[in-house]
């Protein structure tokens, strides 16, 4: 079982002067899902190398058992900082891709013709592919093989208007993931703020937000096991 997970190099908030990046916990918590299930992973990402953190995802209040794990687990940090190139990496050497969050996906991963192209070539092998919090974004430009948007039809959740508002960004991100799916002709689907919430369509996995982040990696190594 070969997992490939794509990670973003994009560090800066739209114009504020802030950074971004990923989300700690929606990388550790699939990681070690994947990683405890016998997994053999490999980390990706535009650039290569180390990703960039969303520095608040480094802190205490949004610290779990997993973040903790990882903090001391240099074998992961030393992985992590090693991510191979996305312009390297095929569809056909990977049972399943996992796409964590943050914002940082919503600049460079979804409109990386690599990123679209690849995630193209797994749905075409009816391979299962994750996504989760902001990640879903990166679906955006993603076409079926009759050239609609991916999304068109299908069951789908990403972070919510409500979620954007609540983190004081709906001004800063470049589209709200919820309006831009629904503009898509999918069907969106939500539950409250920062609950988990899983949406299975066939393959494709969708998580809301970053509590969703274990649940879609667990759903995606259901998928793996039938």
């Amino acid at each position: 079982m070969k997992i490939l997970m794509v990670l973003t190099s994009h560090d800066q908030l739209g114009d504020t002067g802030k950074k971004t990046g990923f989300w700690l916990e929606e990388f550790a918590a699939p990681y070690y899902t994947f990683k405890d299930a016998g997994a053999e992973l490999v980390l990706a990402s535009p650039l290569g190398g180390q990703p960039p953190l969303d520095p608040k995802s480094a802190l205490e209040d949004f610290q779990t058992d997993l973040t903790h794990r990882f903090n001391q687990d240099l074998q992961a940090q030393q992985a992590l900082a090693n991510t191979v190139r996305l312009d390297s990496v095929h569809e056909q050497n990977f049972d399943a891709v996992f796409y964590p969050g943050g914002h940082g996906p919503l600049w460079d991963l979804t409109n990386s013709n690599d990123s679209i192209k690849l995630i193209e070539a797994f749905i075409a092998a009816d391979k299962p592919t994750g996504f989760v919090c902001h990640a879903p974004a990166v679906l955006r430009h993603v076409k079926s093989a009759d050239g609609q948007a991916i999304v068109k039809g299908k069951n789908v959740t990403g972070f919510t208007n409500g979620e954007e508002a609540d983190v004081q960004l709906t001004d800063v991100v470049p589209f709200l993931i919820e309006d831009e799916f629904i503009r898509l002709g999918a069907h969106y689907h939500k539950t409250e703020n920062w609950a988990p919430y899983v949406v299975e369509h066939g393959k494709l996995i969708t998580g809301q937000n970053p509590a969703s982040s274990a649940p879609v990696a667990e759903a995606l190594l259901k998928q793996l096991a039938q």
